[in-house]
């Protein structure tokens, strides 16, 4: 093919993308307000006709988009919204305006989260079957309906369960398990003899069984020794973990995250970590080796654990928390270095500020 006839063929395809992209904009879903109440389970307050074509957060939102009000914080923004509706939680008393319309729920947040699923884009396609340009081991049991795209690799004796999904360029090594409907995006690595179990998602960048971080210095001081890392990384079914974290393998026996449990972006799971149940880690939280989250804590943002010590059941860490001793269950922990409980970390930034006028009085006295 000549050069002029390439280029060509180039634009020409460029222009279809453009067009199937347009076309994806252009189908958009239409709602009434009525049928958006009925979705979310809600209360209409105003007329049920308006009909609404997308979601944008209250600030943003023009005629015909629906926004929320889940906490008092921005109820303010509902008078000068121009949203022609929004979903309320009940606990915040709003009027409709002009042109307006209301859905009051028990809880906007959860509402909205249904919400999102009638307005979502279509998936990102790729057809189920094994792309041409896929590398696949011939002792991998590979399952029914399931998608592997193109540059994906999937190692001896991998076993890939009916109906997940590969995007491409995901590398699946030597003995690990895929659970059945798990979606893998592209960047992923699961090391040799890692599990996930079912309905997980895995999102770009994520690394499952990389070596813990296992040194130690010589007997002669010298060198540092590295151990080796022969564990596994065992993570449970309907678990999330957002782009560019990474899970580390165990020195020996597994790192366990649990079921329902969600990780936010760019963590660090040190090895043997057990993390319990419907647990939540918020984005930068690192999490150093040997560390038992027990069920149902959450974890704010760039918190730091250190090695060998438990947080107990329902436990939440504030965000930036320094944790270097156990937390009983239920408690809830603020600060930097050292912490507290949260109240007394409220208590002593509160006195904190107030150390100049104290000082100030002294020098006066």
């Amino acid at each position: 093919m000549s050069a002029p006839m390439a280029a060509g063929c180039l634009k020409a395809t460029a222009a279809l993308i453009m067009l199937a992209s347009a076309a994806r904009l252009l189908v958009m879903a239409k709602y009434t307000i009525q049928q958006i109440s009925d979705h979310v389970d809600g209360q209409v307050n105003g007329s049920g006709q308006i009909q609404i074509d997308g979601v944008e957060q209250i600030t943003l939102a023009r005629p015909g988009q629906i926004t929320f009000v889940g906490n008092r914080r921005h109820a303010h923004d509902w008078a000068c919204s121009k949203a022609s509706a929004a979903i309320v939680s009940s606990s915040i008393k709003l009027k409709p305006g002009s042109n307006q319309a209301l859905v009051v729920v028990p809880d906007a947040d959860l509402a909205i989260a249904e919400l999102l699923l009638l307005f979502a884009p279509p998936a990102v396609e790729q057809a189920d079957g094994i792309h041409p340009q896929a590398t696949i081991h011939p002792s991998a049991q590979i399952g029914d309906r399931v998608s592997i795209g193109s540059g994906c690799y999937v190692g001896p004796r991998v076993v890939i369960e009916d109906g997940a999904r590969l995007y491409p360029n995901v590398t699946i090594f030597d003995d690990s398990k895929v659970g059945s409907d798990s979606v893998l995006w592209s960047g992923v690595v699961m090391r040799e003899g890692c599990t996930l179990g079912r309905r997980c998602v895995i999102h770009s960048n994520v690394a499952i069984g990389s070596d813990g971080f296992g040194f130690r210095s010589s007997a002669d001081g010298k060198k540092i020794v590295k151990i080796p890392q022969i564990g596994t990384v065992q993570i449970g079914s309907d678990v999330e973990i957002g782009a560019g974290t990474c899970i580390d393998r165990a020195k020996f026996s597994i790192t366990k995250i649990g079921d329902h449990t969600k990780i936010d972006n760019l963590c660090q799971i040190g090895h043997n970590c057990r993390i319990g149940c419907r647990c939540v880690v918020v984005g930068m939280t690192g999490i150093a080796g040997s560390v038992t989250i027990e069920d149902g804590v959450i974890i704010a943002g760039r918190v730091s654990i250190r090695d060998h010590i438990t947080i107990g059941a329902g436990a939440q860490l504030g965000g930036g928390t320094i944790i270097t001793s156990d937390v009983e269950p239920g408690v809830r922990m603020g600060g930097h270095f050292p912490t507290s409980p949260l109240t007394a970390a409220l208590r002593q930034m509160a006195a904190i500020r107030k150390l100049p006028e104290l000082v100030k009085l002294l020098r006066e006295g």
